[in-house]
């Protein structure tokens, strides 16, 4: 019997607010995994609609790790936290976990696997991306309703020119990222809020 595999992506590296999120998916047999694609080719509206595809037909887990461990352990270390702790998850440590990049939690007991370039190669790590994208986007949606002058419902708290304007003109939030080099270089100038 082939062995079952689990997909792991993150999402929100290199999002300049927030925390840093991370699925891992396990396909259900009905699953139609030609449908999958990773979550930097969709659409908002398509990975909405994906999402809710693969949450119904799959076994699924998030982990995140908050601003304060990003700020503490970096973003690569809160990365990979996020990743143990979506995998932790799992009622189960027999699968092979495929996870998205060239960088892996450790973890005794489970089967690990870096896969470059993964959420373009393996569709359970194209599945993980979009629950992954969708989830902290959600997220990132509800902060951004008492920030709206960022407009991170828009630009989900990344590094566009609008988001930069806004933080040198209004200064950074609390879910700013301090540690950050755009921030990091602003906040010299600016108090925060």
């Amino acid at each position: 019997m082939k062995k079952a595999i689990a997909g792991v992506d993150e999402v929100g590296r290199g999002s300049l607010v927030g925390p840093v999120f991370a699925a891992t998916v396990i396909f259900k047999k009905n699953l139609d995994k030609k449908k999958i694609k990773d979550s930097k080719q969709l659409s908002k509206n398509q990975r909405n609609l994906l999402e809710k595809y693969i949450k119904k037909n799959s076994i699924w887990t998030i982990g995140s790790a908050s601003l304060k461990e990003i700020e503490e352990l970096n973003i690569l270390n809160a990365t990979l936290l996020a990743m143990k702790r979506s995998i932790k998850k799992l009622k189960s440590k027999s699968y092979l976990i495929k996870i998205d990049g060239n960088k892996l939690p450790t973890m005794n007991g489970y089967k690990l696997k870096s896969v470059i370039r993964g959420d373009q190669k393996v569709p359970e790590i194209s599945a993980a991306s979009i629950i992954a994208k969708v989830s902290r986007d959600r997220l990132i949606s509800k902060m951004s309703k008492k920030f709206t002058k960022y407009a991170w419902s828009k630009n989900s708290g990344y590094g566009t020119k609008q988001h930069l304007r806004a933080i040198k003109k209004f200064g950074i939030t609390k879910h700013h990222r301090k540690t950050f080099g755009p921030i990091h270089n602003i906040l010299s100038h600016k108090k925060t809020k």
